[in-house]
């Protein structure tokens, strides 16, 4: 895969729609492409977050820890990313995400991914109102389901 394709991948990112091409393309160099086949973990609940993963092809399921097992939650596919909320804020992973299909990703450290948003405060401020509108959407859905209680 190509630079070009990895840049183009970032841009789909809703994490990263708004930046520049030229800073999508330094941190699509500075990012690793990562292999999972199915059934590999991407990331493991309750561990330190060092790595967020762009989803560049395939699927992924998150799960969590209940009293009965593990549980599906979410799916993730391409042009999603997941692990960023830990590597922001120092959090232990809140959830597993294991590859339901073979997974490739871009793999961003903690550090560059922390680089980019120091050097590039533009690239910050787009985190900070994607994170926003996320929070906003699940203190609805909370909401919601306090209602039907």
């Amino acid at each position: 895969m190509s630079l070009d394709i990895e840049v183009d991948a970032l841009k789909r990112v809703p994490l990263f729609r708004g930046i520049d091409p030229a800073k999508l393309r330094l941190l699509a160099y500075i990012s690793e492409r990562i292999r999972f086949r199915q059934g590999e973990r991407l990331c493991q609940q309750g561990e330190r977050g060092e790595t967020a993963y762009i989803i560049l092809s395939g699927k992924a399921d998150v799960v969590i820890r209940t009293g009965e097992g593990e549980r599906a939650v979410a799916e993730v596919r391409q042009h999603d990313i997941v692990g960023e909320i830990s590597i922001l804020i120092d959090v232990p992973r809140t959830a597993s995400v294991v590859a339901a299909t073979d997974v490739t990703a871009l793999a961003i450290s903690k550090d560059n991914f922390l680089k980019m948003l120091t050097r590039f405060p533009e690239m910050g401020l787009e985190v900070m109102r994607v994170l926003a509108h996320r929070l906003e959407r699940t203190t609805r859905d909370l909401a919601r389901v306090g209602r039907q209680s």
